[in-house]
């Protein structure tokens, strides 16, 4: 049976379409980006949490002004799950900002209350370049004109004040969030501001939200090339290099599922070509500059940036393959890195033998399934519940995940490092593929694990 039921699932039989054992010659991608059974414990972020989390949040230089219960702002900056840096540190994702709906502005309407919080957060933060307002579930219910308030509010303060109506029950899950806010900040500031001057290597990394740093690794390796970054989508991104992206001459789009939708919208405006590259590991991250390089006719360039980054990691990362050999893994990230990371570990020598997301849609899988060996498990939006039996089941010797998955392992004994949010970061490129490699070793290696009782 390609299809598979675990044992956790027998209650919710519909959760057999969803998980899948690989095996060679068969084309069957499990069900996947449509809406969550009833039963099935979800870990999925909602819309709102993609499309502020995700690609708004990261923009540096405007006021995340979250209109809803004050619960909903607890995963902004405060949650501590957040790991996109920036170089605004006295203002970017230091403070909260929220209107704290309560029952009576439920009742009567809360366009007032939203109103007075932009006046009030931009007179106590006067430098902000705008202000990013993001609807809540309550909001969509009781039909706040949120749209009337910006524009009444930007007129007053002078500075763009940008609606997302990203409530969090649209959608499946949080992928329709990254769709709305790139359509938004397409509609109303890319385009909106002219570069002083263009080159012809100007370039916009797209998709890359310096989780930790990681653009801050990846920039200087295009710049080596003779490029130079435009536009950085969303990671460290003020909104006046939002506005100025249409100017470049290439998008080089890193997440392929928060990001086709922004690099699609500029190739059919402004002719802006994109192309998708994974700059995780050595063999992969080669590739990106190829090919980015290719398209510029700096070819040259590339082969000396290559030759002098790998051979600054080479010997050590040699090092850690022989450790690492045959060591088993299962991967369960947002979408991309599922499948960006099978050829990660494969360079390290380990074998994947499972696969999951949260979000990842049937593109997704489909790279999955593909790269995957046979006898893997792949399960779409797999819950702690079914997470549990598998790391049982499969023993991996590492399990690669994120922050709500941590304790979890922790508590059955699986070594564990987080893929999303990171802990150790950056991963990125080069130098963060060689942190990387150490992370997982200290962390398969690590003596806690044999104090265990009861290990999985």
């Amino acid at each position: 049976m390609p299809l598979t039921l675990l044992e956790c699932d027998k209650p919710i039989p519909e959760r057999e379409k969803h998980t899948y054992i690989k095996k060679s010659g068969e084309s069957i991608v499990p069900a996947c980006n449509v809406q969550t059974t009833p039963g099935d414990l979800t870990e999925r972020g909602c819309t709102y949490a993609g499309c502020m989390g995700v690609v708004g949040g990261p923009v540096k230089d405007v006021i995340h002004l979250v209109h809803g219960p004050i619960g909903c702002a607890f995963y902004t900056w405060g949650g501590g799950r957040r790991q996109n840096l920036s170089d605004n540190t006295e203002f970017h994702r230091k403070y909260c900002f929220s209107t704290s709906m309560q029952e009576a502005n439920i009742i009567f309407g809360g366009e007032q209350k939203l109103h007075k919080a932009i006046l009030e957060a931009y007179e106590r933060f006067p430098d902000v370049n705008g202000v990013f307002v993001y609807a809540t579930c309550v909001i969509g219910l009781i039909g706040d004109d949120i749209n009337n308030v910006c524009k009444q509010a930007s007129k007053e303060i002078g500075v763009p004040v940008i609606p997302f109506s990203c409530e969090g029950f649209r959608g499946v899950s949080q992928s329709l969030g990254h769709h709305i806010a790139n359509d938004v900040i397409f509609e109303r500031i890319v385009g909106t501001k002219e570069p002083d001057e263009v080159t012809p290597y100007d370039i916009n990394i797209i998709g890359d939200y310096n989780i930790q740093g990681d653009l801050w690794i990846i920039a200087p390796l295009f710049e080596a090339m003779g490029l130079r970054i435009l536009c950085t989508f969303t990671g460290n991104a003020s909104i006046d290099d939002l506005a100025m992206a249409h100017r470049a001459k290439l998008n080089v789009m890193h997440c392929q599922r928060s990001t086709p939708y922004i690099c699609q919208l500029m190739e059919e405006k402004y002719e802006l070509p994109y192309m998708p590259v994974s700059l995780f590991g050595i063999e992969q991250t080669s590739k990106a500059l190829r090919d980015v390089a290719s398209f510029f006719g700096l070819e040259d360039k590339a082969e000396e940036v290559i030759e002098s980054e790998v051979a600054k990691i080479l010997p050590e990362i040699e090092y850690y393959k022989e450790q690492l050999r045959g060591k088993r893994v299962f991967i369960y990230q947002g979408a991309p890195r599922a499948w960006h990371w099978i050829k990660l570990m494969e360079e390290l020598g380990m074998e994947v033998v499972g696969a999951a997301t949260t979000f990842g849609h049937t593109d997704d899988y489909e790279k999955i399934i593909e790269r995957i060996g046979d006898g893997a498990l792949v399960i779409d939006n797999p819950n702690s519940v079914e997470l549990r039996e598998i790391l049982i089941g499969y023993k991996p010797d590492l399990f690669i995940s994120g922050l709500k998955e941590k304790f979890l392992a922790y508590k059955l004994g699986v070594p564990f490092v987080n893929g999303h949010s990171y802990e150790r970061g950056p991963y990125a490129v080069y130098s963060g593929f060689l942190k990387f490699a150490k992370d997982i070793h200290t962390t398969i290696n690590h003596p806690a694990w044999k104090l265990i009782e009861g290990r999985a």
